[in-house]
């Protein structure tokens, strides 16, 4: 099952389409990272973008997402009724399928990592990724805002960040953690007495002895009083809950509730449970709900079907290097399954070490060459699109098909180094792994020899057109290696299994 990490950053930003609408350019560029949602609030002045992908993908997307947001807030000149502390405010990380928790643990320590050493970004771990026990709740992070923040950072060893320099930017700080999916969730008023909204705030939020996993403050929006909740885990503390109680609180006002709002996307599981509430239908089912029903019976459906029926089309992309690459990714995934059969099998137990690592390192190819799928066709739509391009110089169009041509050489010599490495940790397995699965891992190793050598032809085609006839030498002489050495290690794959007794 394919990995899926969810990522939901809140940016200091939701007067300016412009920028926020870059920022959500820049998560899209990311091949394999989706944008789902943005959602931008004129009087918080604050966006919300919603994305998802595999692992390796949200985190590089979220790498892109916080350098551009850097280049485009000041907080220093920043107003807006939100607390915040920097230009990328927090940057969740959300499990969402077949990922653990210490994975996205993991990937947010990497990625604060980077952004500290590298853009000069200061940051803060909060929620499970914390890596000092008074980071955990965001608010402890966040106390002041950023004009308190920008004060005491560089004098004051508590507000010393988890990475990066303990220095005043303008673009503040980035909080970034790991957490349960969350339910941002507003409440409108009839009344314009923001007091009356943030008293009934108090009551319902956790921290004040109201409600168990509700965060809640009160505002003004467009001149009508709110009440602006987090719901933090919505299975214990759901919304028709909390939606009752603020119904019940605003009547001792005299207030009722004007209209709710989400922001960003919810769970369909929430929305099903407060259905259940207000129709009265406690015995009503998932699987009552159609679109359950017909994702459950395709659930058993195998067929890689949008990339079948993409390939298929007749258009230029993606083609040929976008085969390569998932082809590599399926060689990978088989090493992955072999692997797992072999993990904790006492037979195997001399193994296990090696098996667990062999596991780590073909998801990881995996997940590269997953990315490598649409990158290719994206390499290539850029190489036509400089041919295409006009209002240029001749000298600056050459520049740009020259460039175009170098990128649509480079992925798929990189989609043929990382499927060269399939074969080697295929042939690893192979040797070793559990012997019921070893033509799996066989053809796994076969599968990345092909990817080796699909890529090679996309490579050779881009070598043909460069100006730069040393960098095409290089290339050449680079794949004669690759598939000498894959060609031996295939052999050598087939022979083991021979003598394995696996054919």
């Amino acid at each position: 099952m394919q990995q899926i990490v969810e990522c939901v950053p809140n940016f200091s930003e939701g007067r300016r389409p412009e920028v926020y609408g870059a920022i959500a350019d820049v998560i899209r560029s990311v091949p394999g990272a989706y944008v789902l949602d943005v959602s931008a609030d004129v009087d918080h002045n604050r966006c919300v973008i919603t994305f998802a992908g595999s692992p390796a993908a949200v985190e590089e997307a979220a790498y892109k997402a916080i350098a551009e947001a850097a280049k485009h807030i000041s907080l220093d000149n920043h107003e807006g009724e939100h607390p915040r502390i920097g230009a990328t405010d927090v940057c969740p990380i959300i499990p969402v399928q077949n990922v653990s928790i210490d994975e996205c643990i993991e990937l947010a320590h990497r990625l604060g990592k980077r952004v500290g050493t590298e853009l000069g970004i200061a940051v803060y771990f909060y929620g499970s990724a914390a890596k000092r026990p008074e980071r955990v709740k965001l608010s402890a992070i966040r106390r002041g805002q950023f004009e308190r923040w920008r004060e005491e950072v560089e004098t004051d060893p508590a507000r010393k960040p988890d990475y990066g320099p303990a220095e005043s930017k303008t673009w503040g700080a980035t909080i970034i953690g790991v957490r349960p999916f969350l339910i941002a969730y507003n409440i409108y008023l009839n009344t314009d007495d923001v007091s009356l909204a943030s008293k009934i705030a108090k009551t319902v939020r956790f921290s004040s002895g109201g409600l168990k996993y509700v965060q809640a403050m009160g505002f003004m929006v467009e001149g009508q009083a709110q009440v602006s909740m987090n719901l933090t885990d919505f299975t214990k503390t759901p919304i028709h809950l909390v939606q009752e109680m603020v119904r019940r609180e605003a009547s001792r006002y005299g207030l009722t509730i004007t209209h709710s709002e989400l922001i960003g996307l919810t769970p369909q599981k929430a929305l099903f449970e407060a259905s259940k509430y207000y129709l009265q239908a406690d015995e009503m089912q998932e699987e009552q709900v159609l679109e359950n029903r017909i994702t459950k019976e395709l659930e058993g459906d195998f067929t890689p079907s949008a990339i079948l029926e993409k390939i298929s089309e007749g258009a230029p992309t993606p083609g040929g290097g976008s085969a390569a690459a998932l082809a590599g990714a399926l060689g990978a995934a088989l090493v992955e399954m072999v692997s797992q059969l072999t993990i904790g099998r006492k037979k195997y137990q001399q193994f296990q070490e090696e098996a667990e690592q062999l596991l780590v390192e073909a998801k990881e190819l995996r997940s590269e060459l997953t990315l490598g799928i649409a990158a290719d066709a994206d390499a290539f739509d850029q190489l036509m699109a400089a041919w295409r391009a006009k209002d240029l110089s001749p000298q600056e169009k050459e520049a740009l098909i020259e460039a175009a041509t170098i990128q649509a050489g480079e992925v798929p010599l990189n989609a043929a180094r990382l499927s060269k490495q399939v074969v080697v940790v295929a042939l690893k397995i192979v040797e070793s792994g559990n012997i019921n699965a070893i033509t799996d891992a066989t053809a796994g190793g076969l599968l990345a020899r092909t990817a080796v050598q699909i890529a090679a032809l996309n490579v050779k085609i881009n070598a043909k057109d460069l100006k730069d006839q040393k960098l095409a030498r290089g290339w050449l002489a680079e794949l004669e290696q690759i598939d000498s050495e894959v060609s031996s290690i295939s052999n050598q794959i087939i022979q083991l299994t021979e003598e394995r007794g696996g054919i």
